[in-house]
């Protein structure tokens, strides 16, 4: 626990250097060749309702932790879910199980709407304080009231949610992880003023 604290103490001291209204933009791809996709979106942070778990995102966005992740987990028209380091590797069989060596206190404020982005956690029989996983996400793509009360919500998709709606209805094997692989090539903090002049999403 105290690690913890000492965790959340570092990560809120360096959210005070951030922009003053900052956005994680996310760029994606997947497909070869001519059938090459590409995609990208933003989140927008609820800082005051969830800082710990804000500033730990975005520390781990500005450290390059997401580049080369994928999104692992889809399904169609309702939730999509990335942030686990173990996704960079070919091998699939441990993926969904990984992040960055340490937990998050829970900060449950927020309710489950469509374009929310809220991490994901161990159950309860083995998480009963309801932890956040220190990196992976998922987020919704319709409402989810049933999550209400369970998981930390700490953003939402401010633009680019059609693309994630797409990228949610891609073949996937028996894990829902899409059998094409679906990975962030780069992922930066901006000002929100710069969606849409010098920053384009989809």
């Amino acid at each position: 626990m105290k690690n913890i604290l000492v965790l959340s103490a570092i990560l809120l001291a360096s959210a005070g250097v951030c922009l003053a209204d900052p956005v994680a933009v996310f760029d994606v791809q997947w497909g070869k060749g001519k059938e090459r996709q590409k995609r990208s979106f933003a989140i927008a942070f609820y800082e005051a309702d969830a800082p710990r778990t804000c500033a730990n995102f975005q520390k781990l966005v500005q450290d390059g932790f997401y580049k080369k992740t994928t999104i692992h987990r889809v399904f169609p028209n309702y939730l999509v879910q990335g942030g686990d380091p173990l996704s960079k590797k070919k091998d699939r069989s441990n993926v969904g199980t990984g992040g960055p060596g340490y937990t998050l206190p829970a900060e449950i404020r927020r309710k489950h709407r469509r374009g929310s982005v809220a991490m994901g956690r161990l159950p309860d029989n083995v998480n009963p304080t309801r932890q956040s996983n220190g990196s992976q996400f998922y987020v919704c793509l319709q409402p989810i009231p049933s999550q209400d009360g369970q998981d930390t919500v700490f953003g939402e998709v401010v633009a680019g949610l059609p693309a994630l709606d797409e990228i949610s209805r891609l073949p996937a094997d028996t894990n829902a992880n899409p059998t094409e692989r679906v990975e962030v090539t780069r992922a930066y903090i901006i000002d929100r003023s710069q969606l849409g002049h010098t920053v384009r999403v989809r």
